[in-house]
């Protein structure tokens, strides 16, 4: 389990870009004397100091805000610090509810009421489940805690740069914190598939290969640490003496305490993987493992859907697109059956670049130029529009995964990192580019990029609702993102149409595939027969997809019940209003208020509704 931060905020990634000059200003009110303001600009300054309070749990979320506080230290991973913070938590809530009047509310102080109350019914839902969440898996923090180092510790001064040494020595108190839960889990009978365990093996001798632990070549940490410490003398905040001194305590630590903690993670993992399944098992092979998936289902999607009636409305979808499928199959002159189609559209040559660098950055490229020209018409669908750059990039190689999922990692609010689209580009024969116009929608604008910069961007809302992440919302945008995208006129190729066809069945075959899984007691090689007979997805991606399903149940089913929802509720105003619907509107209230659970963003939609029809 990890914090109960984790449940509320997404993690975010990349690099350096603008000065700090567009952080977000305190909302109306945080000035003025507490007698002067209405009950709802007092709970927003109270809600504003609760989240500084709550950030104080988590160094490395103020990090990833592009604030510097505590920024030599590393987040307490003990189930002790949990607990805390849930306690935390309860008190916050029984605070506000001492404190102000829920009735003297605006509509919009009532929302961020509920949503304070919301998030902590989740973290109460799922204090049950902490020890059933894998920890040393694929993209465990072996291989996350030196991606948060490399991507979002900034060093702009001999301070920060101490403080990334501060933080590489606590990495073995990180480590030993989460073995010792990793260990109490598999006292309870509670461990990933095997080929996790394998998973978790690899990422660790890529990050322990290359100087200054052993082999040719740079590991990972040790390459970012002489970046950075270059970046300082050729900035001349540096001495040489001085940079050699700091590289020389790097060094040390790497090749002694932090060496060793790897060592005791792998080697953990090597004992206990004997204990492991060979043959991957949904949740339902687990303790409590039926009531951990309705949990599991009720957290990503927010709706009181059964696994059944989950895997039913898949079905419902794979039938409906793959009909449309076949019209575009007959559109292209293609003769055989659809399953055919797929092997052909699975295989051709044409629709893969090389597996050469030079494939790779024409894949980049090519992303970008469907993000530019998605960017020139979006005026005409919003009235309101991130400031927030973004940038399109490969995967590091430390963390790449031959078909693993391309990814969006939002930008800081402060405008200090831009949004990064990432690309997994180790295999070019699992990326066709046929799918890159709608992973660039989606991943991009106006996807998650645009949604979550709007939402970081926003200044009239307490702080936590700039930051609040719920994945039915943010992943529903993302694939209502690709549909809006063939409204908009895009998607005029029928290849790539089609490959809007594939990223759409895609999410619904999750739906079939992940219920499966974890409450139908599907195999592994179920789930992807069923994959590869109902999409043209590549092999290697859906091996890679399915595994990722079995190791995190009902995250997979948010995004077409998600992007279901959003279309139920924009069909729901433009009947209502008639002529008086604008898209622009819809989207601009949807997007304006920050990431929401369905069903307090159905309350917002409809009260909308009711006040255009007045």
């Amino acid at each position: 389990m990890k914090a109960i931060l984790a449940l509320l905020f997404l993690p975010l990634l990349v690099a350096c870009g603008r000065e700090n000059t567009d952080r977000p200003a305190p909302v109306s009110g945080a000035a003025l004397p507490d007698s002067q303001l209405t009950e709802t600009e007092r709970l927003n300054v109270w809600l504003d100091a609760q989240f500084e309070e709550m950030l104080a749990f988590s160094p490395e979320f103020r990090t990833r805000l592009g604030d510097k506080t505590d920024y030599d230290q590393l987040d307490d991973r003990s189930e002790a610090a949990a607990e805390r913070e849930l306690d935390w938590r309860r008190n916050s809530v029984a605070s506000m509810r001492q404190q102000f009047d829920y009735r003297a509310l605006t509509p919009d102080g009532r929302l961020s009421w509920d949503l304070w109350e919301y998030n902590l019914e989740l973290a109460e839902q799922g204090r049950p489940y902490w020890r059933h969440g894998y920890i040393f898996g694929r993209g465990g923090p072996h291989a996350g805690l030196p991606n948060f180092l490399i991507n979002f510790h900034r060093v702009d001064s001999e301070a920060d740069l101490r403080a990334y040494l501060s933080r590489l020595e606590q990495l073995p108190r990180a480590f030993d914190q989460l073995l010792e839960r990793a260990r109490l889990a598999a006292d309870e009978g509670i461990r990933q598939p095997r080929f996790d365990y394998d998973f978790a093996l690899e990422e660790i001798d890529r990050i322990t290969s290359g100087q200054p632990f052993d082999g040719p070549g740079d590991s990972p940490l040790w390459a970012d640490l002489q970046a950075k410490v270059s970046s300082l003398e050729d900035a001349q905040v540096l001495g040489a003496d001085d940079a050699s001194a700091l590289l020389d305590q790097g060094r040390q630590l790497l090749t002694g305490p932090v060496a060793a903690a790897y060592t005791r993670v792998a080697d953990w993992l090597r004992s206990d993987r004997d204990f492991s399944d060979e043959d991957a098992r949904g949740v339902w092979n687990l303790p409590n493992g039926e009531d951990y998936y309705n949990y599991r289902l009720h957290l990503m999607t927010g709706l009181d859907l059964t696994a059944d009636q989950i895997h039913e409305i898949g079905l419902a979808e794979v039938a409906r697109l793959t009909a449309e499928m076949e019209t575009i199959k007959r559109s292209v002159g293609f003769e055989g059956s659809l399953a055919e189609f797929f092997v052909y559209m699975r295989e051709s040559d044409q629709f893969y670049y090389p597996n050469t660098d030079q494939g790779r950055q024409d894949y980049l490229q090519l992303a970008r130029s469907y993000l530019d020209a998605m960017t020139a018409r979006l005026p005409e669908y919003f009235g309101r529009l991130p400031l927030a750059g973004l940038e399109v990039r490969r995967v590091e190689a430390f963390r790449e995964q031959d078909g693993a999922a391309q990814h969006y990692m939002p930008g800081a609010p402060d405008g200090s990192r831009p949004g990064a689209f990432y690309s997994h580009l180790s295999d070019m024969n699992a990326m066709p580019i046929y799918q890159l116009e709608d992973v660039a929608y989606h991943e991009g604008s106006p996807g998650h990029h645009m949604q979550i910069s709007i939402q970081q961007e926003l200044t009239d809302i307490p702080r936590f609702r700039t930051q609040s992440r719920n994945t039915a919302y943010t992943e529903g945008w993302g694939l209502y993102a690709e549909y809006l995208g063939k409204e908009m006129g895009f998607f005029q190729d029928p290849y790539s149409d089609f490959g809007r066809l594939t990223g759409e069945i895609w999410r619904a075959i999750r739906l079939v595939v992940d219920t499966g899984i974890h409450s139908k007691q599907w195999s592994e090689e179920q789930a992807v027969e069923y994959m590869l007979a109902n999409s043209p997805l590549a092999e290697g991606a859906v091996h890679s997809e399915i595994q990722r399903y079995i190791t995190g149940p009902g995250q997979a089913t948010a995004y077409k019940i998600g992007m279901m929802q959003f279309l139920e509720l924009r069909e729901q105003a433009s009947v209502a209003l008639g002529d008086r619907f604008d898209i622009r509107d819809f989207h601009d209230l949807v997007l304006g208020a920050g990431a929401l659970p369905m069903p307090i963003l159905r309350q917002r939609v409809e009260r909308w509704i009711q006040e255009q029809g007045d």
